[in-house]
């Protein structure tokens, strides 16, 4: 007797199933690396032409001296240009930034003048070297250990994956001088399902001595290059 056409396309069906739930759960694993992906991201960035970049914290400890907010876009010459807000000796205050050729010029108050200042003395990171793609943000991405996928958020329509790890002091202490080369700073990176990284969230002791600090530092890629040179 003759099988129906129902009764021939059911295995058929059943065996396709199987054969790609199988290829895509592969591809999930592969997919959901959490070292691939942060390596992933840390190319996206080093290969853009231009960086938008805010590095904000909410406060300092008491009695410190230190950035609170650095805002520009840069480059991987590397180079900044953007504001810096610096809080010293008690006062807070704000001033346009270029840093290039490893020098930061400052731009003084109700002038139009850049001077170079050292930022160490303030605990502050050259900006330039946020934009480096060996000791830059891009490096935490691959130099962070202990990487655990914490699952996915929603931004608006954009879908977020968090992950966690842990830094070494002495790769803050690269970017931050004023950081505890022997400490040790918690890591949380979100990304996008492209692998574009969109937040970056750190704590532990950037100040020694002093409690630790939170720094949150968001970045936007851009295809356009920028052109930076020091102030005439």
């Amino acid at each position: 007797m003759r099988k129906s056409l129902t009764a021939l396309l059911i295995p058929a069906v059943l065996l396709a199933l199987l054969v790609g739930c199988t290829g895509g759960s592969a591809d999930s694993d592969e997919a959901a690396d959490p070292a691939e992906r942060l390596a992933a991201a840390k190319q996206v960035i080093d290969e853009a032409a231009s960086i938008d970049v805010e590095l904000s914290t909410q406060e300092l400890p008491d009695g410190v001296d230190g950035v609170t907010r650095a805002t520009g876009t840069g480059n991987h010459d590397p180079a900044f240009k953007g504001t810096i807000d610096i809080v010293a000796a008690g006062f807070a205050g704000e001033a346009p930034v270029v840093a290039v050729d490893d020098e930061v010029y400052v731009q003084l108050p109700f002038t139009s003048e850049y001077v170079p200042v050292d930022v160490q003395t303030y605990g502050a990171p050259d900006p330039a070297v946020l934009m480096s793609t060996d000791d830059g943000i891009s490096s935490l991405l691959t130099e962070a250990t202990d990487v655990t996928e914490e699952g996915q958020r929603r931004n608006g329509e954009q879908v977020l994956t968090e992950f966690t790890g842990t830094l070494d002091g002495a790769v803050i202490a690269d970017l931050f001088p004023s950081a505890d080369e022997d400490g040790s700073f918690d890591v949380t990176f979100t990304l996008t399902d492209d692998n574009e990284l969109d937040t970056a969230t750190i704590t532990g002791p950037f100040y020694a001595g002093a409690e630790d600090v939170t720094y949150e530092i968001e970045i936007d890629t851009s295809e356009e290059p920028v052109e930076i040179t020091a102030p005439q």
